[in-house]
């Protein structure tokens, strides 16, 4: 069964100890063997022997099969003893027994729920129906009641147009324990990541694996992700960003915990990483705090916590790093998600928009379920149940979603009502249209060189919105291997700048408004140190056709180039204009040189001294490609900023 509200415990216990308060007048007998025998079971239930008081208790509706307070007093010692499916059986006996007295309306409400979370849902509909058929009810229950009622009926409807879901587990080596769960993969899906749990037991150790995927889609033997990582402690319920260099955890048993379960952070360098910290306060509280999820760049975190302040028991909040690299105070997601109910695991898709999350408070088919909103203008949509029978009436408590939005990955667990989880395995399905992000991503990959002694390089690379200006993501080659990923999303025109200290900026410009395919974009970045005769080319200048007027969305570039000037004062720089060989050689020179111009007075007017800064108009002179496709000649329309 799933989860059973207060007011049923509170139901249920009335029913153990209140009863033996009624007078004999009062009880639905008159057969004084049957009340000799619930007047024993009292007495017993008062020295809690239990199970001495259900055989008295039996012997009661024995002797008269609608003594409904017996059967209420049996399924209030059952829901006491956590045996769910007895406590309903004898709910049940009694409303059977006598349908509409008073001492029901609390049986009705606690099968309603019972049913709904079993997936009998016209049982449900049916007990709850009833159940609003008594008057003076209260309001905490009927609104419970009302909350079930629209459940089933979303879910009688639902079931009747279930979505294409055809799940299958994971090829070996995976799935080789008894329990894994939470998955999480690299962006380009070739590196797996999830919570591995020796056995059943919550006491077993719980410790972080990986395996690799090889060019034959084959993988590797799972392994623990690192020593440094993995203890005698539980360590689990991960997060990667989408390069493979950011891993966020959450560890419950650490010395260093400041409340029941913390969020832990390590960084990859080459294939070491570095020994976990805890994130501290302000993300991590004297609370509960779990589950994370990190944004593709890793400068934004969502996570579950049960912390005061929330809008109900657990909550998903968010947080972001700011330019000091420090985690700033967590923000709730507001009444869209978060619910008086449990919402949980969010996963935030690498185009940073869709989010997945599950909850038992939304509209639903029974326990938990999982959902998708989407990010527009700072504001999220109204939760959409990914459907029957992706959802059904057990909890679904885990999702990844691919890059591209084709593929899904979770945990499907097996479990038993009276020996609690069995087995876990790792999932993976063919998202459904309906359940499909809005916007699929691809990443751009590659290395970073120094272009004279082609060392690695660790560098800053900065992804920008060109049409609006606003830095999308950031992230850092590796210093040791050079490698770095950066997640493009269609429906952006992408400015990328790669930089680091005592080197000249290089950029790249990828248009994925109309983008209709999604292989991976693979470019290795050679920077040239700051010295004189080093060109950079200026991919994201932009000019409308036949015009020297800078456009708007070359205000990301303009400012590549000042932060550069100011952090090297000393430096002095040429901007050069050129074009391809359409028009005559005046015209050419002309234009060319006024695009130079328009730059140079850009920098002018943000404080740049004009000393420092020459211009030039080389026209059709310096192709860096043949002007034989008009392909070529918009490569050799361009401007380049070279240091004097």
């Amino acid at each position: 069964m799933g989860k059973v509200t207060v007011a049923f415990v509170i139901i249920c216990c009335s029913f153990l100890y209140t009863a033996s308060t009624y007078a004999q007048s009062e009880l639905t007998t008159e057969n004084k063997k049957a009340i000799k025998y619930f007047g024993e079971a009292n007495n017993l239930l008062r020295q809690r022997q239990f199970n001495a008081a259900l055989i008295e208790l039996s012997k009661a509706v024995e002797k008269d099969p609608q003594f409904i307070e017996a059967y209420l007093k049996m399924a209030g010692i059952f829901r006491t003893l956590a045996n769910f499916q007895n406590a309903a059986d004898y709910f049940q006996k009694s409303v059977d027994a006598r349908p509409n007295h008073k001492l029901n309306r609390g049986a009705y409400l606690y099968l309603g729920d019972h049913y709904f979370y079993e997936g009998q849902y016209l049982q449900s509909k049916t007990m709850i129906e009833n159940f609003l058929g008594y008057s003076q009810l209260k309001p905490a229950n009927e609104k419970r009641a009302r909350f079930i009622l629209r459940n089933v009926e979303f879910a009688l409807l639902y079931i009747e147009r279930p979505i294409d879901f055809k799940p299958q587990p994971l090829p070996a080596p995976l799935n080789r324990f008894r329990l894994q769960y939470f998955p999480v993969l690299t962006v380009d899906n070739n590196t797996i990541i999830y919570t591995r749990r020796l056995g059943t037991d919550p006491r077993h150790d719980e410790d972080i694996y990986t395996s690799q995927r090889n060019a034959n889609g084959i993988w590797s033997e799972p392994v623990s992700i690192s020593n440094n990582i993995n203890s005698r402690m539980n360590e689990g319920t991960c997060t990667i960003s989408a390069d493979g260099k950011t891993l966020i955890f959450t560890s419950c048993q650490d010395t260093n915990t400041i409340g029941s379960c913390d969020l832990y952070i390590s960084k990859k360098s080459g294939t070491e990483w570095s020994p976990p910290e805890n994130i501290g306060r302000p993300v991590n509280s004297k609370s509960w705090e779990s589950q994370p999820s990190l944004s593709a760049d890793g400068r934004t975190l969502y996570f579950v916590s049960n912390r005061s302040g929330g809008k109900g028991k657990r909550d998903i909040y968010y947080t972001q790093l700011d330019d000091n690299e420090v985690w700033q105070t967590p923000i709730n997601l507001g009444d869209t998600i978060n619910t008086p109910e449990d919402d949980i695991s969010p996963f935030i898709h690498v185009n940073g928009q869709s989010l997945y999350f599950a909850s038992e408070g939304h509209l639903g088919f029974g326990g938990l379920d999982l959902y998708l909103s989407e990010n527009s203008a700072n504001s999220w949509s109204i939760p959409l149940n990914l459907g029957y029978p992706l959802n059904d009436n057990h909890d679904q408590a885990s999702l990844f979603i691919a890059a591209d939005g084709s593929k899904g990955y979770y945990s499907n667990e097996k479990s038993d009502l009276l020996q609690g989880l069995i087995d876990s395995k790792i999932m993976e399905f063919d998202v459904p249209e309906t359940a499909r992000v809005r916007r699929r991503s691809n990443f751009l990959t590659g290395r970073v060189f120094d272009s004279e002694t082609n060392e690695y390089l660790g560098a800053t690379i900065e992804l920008f919105d060109l049409e609006n200006g606003k830095k999308v993501s950031v992230v850092s080659s590796d210093p040791i291997d050079g490698t770095y990923s950066v997640v493009l999303t269609e429906g952006g025109n992408y400015g990328v700048y790669a930089s680091s200290h005592g080197y000249l900026y290089k950029n790249q410009n990828y248009n994925y408004i109309e983008k209709s395919t999604f292989e991976p974009e693979i470019l290795d970045i050679y920077l040239d140190p700051l010295k004189s005769g080093s060109v950079s080319v200026m991919n994201n200048i932009f000019f409308d056709y036949d015009s020297y007027e800078l456009k708007e969305k070359s205000v990301t570039e303009l400012e590549e180039v000042i932060g550069l000037l100011i952090d090297n004062p000393a430096l002095r720089v040429e901007i050069g204009g050129h074009t391809d060989n359409v028009g005559s050689k005046d015209y050419n020179l002309t234009l060319s040189l006024n695009r130079a111009r328009a730059v140079s007075e850009y920098l002018f007017s943000q404080l740049i001294e004009s000393s420092r800064v020459t211009i030039k108009g080389y026209g059709a002179e310096k192709p860096i490609v043949p002007n034989d496709s008009e392909e070529n000649r918009s490569k050799n329309r361009r401007i380049e900023f070279k240091i004097l």
